[in-house]
């Protein structure tokens, strides 16, 4: 019974992924309402951003969005050793993750629309973290398979 739910899982993972993908993408190039910017914007300064954020923002929930959402939102690829084994190994799927999101930050600099920002890389990649060790812990607890 156990292995037929985990198959369900991996397979719903499998499928999902993309679309997913393709979703945290549109929303980081196009959603919000965002329009491109008169000028490429890049910040590189380490959480500098973020604390002027949560600084001159008044609202709480708008801080949790944006701070929280960042990694939260990329939570999901934490579990791509699912559909790529070899990203079981931590330091290889930060690597990956790594290259990717700075490309897609580049990206956002390179058609203003958005902005290459550190924290924006350094947010998202704690997310893939978290998802990692959660995909880890599950794995471990309920599958009884370790990496």
């Amino acid at each position: 019974m156990k292995e037929k739910y985990q198959q369900i899982f991996i397979t719903f993972y499998r499928y999902l992924i993309p679309f997913y993908t393709v979703f945290l993408l549109y929303l980081m190039f196009f959603g919000f309402g965002r329009s491109q910017y008169d000028i490429n914007i890049v910040r590189l300064l380490p959480m500098i951003s973020t604390f002027n954020f949560v600084k001159e923002t008044i609202i709480w929930k708008t801080i949790i969005i944006n701070v929280f959402g960042n990694v939260l939102m990329f939570t999901p690829f934490g579990f791509l050793g699912i559909v790529l084994p070899k990203l079981n190994n931590f330091r290889l799927l930060i690597f990956d993750f790594l290259f990717a999101i700075i490309l897609v930050e580049s990206l956002q600099y390179f058609t203003r629309l958005g902005v290459f920002d550190i924290d924006d890389v350094i947010l998202n990649t704690v997310g893939v973290a978290i998802g990692f060790w959660m995909y880890r812990w599950l794995n471990k607890k309920f599958i009884g398979k370790d990496f």
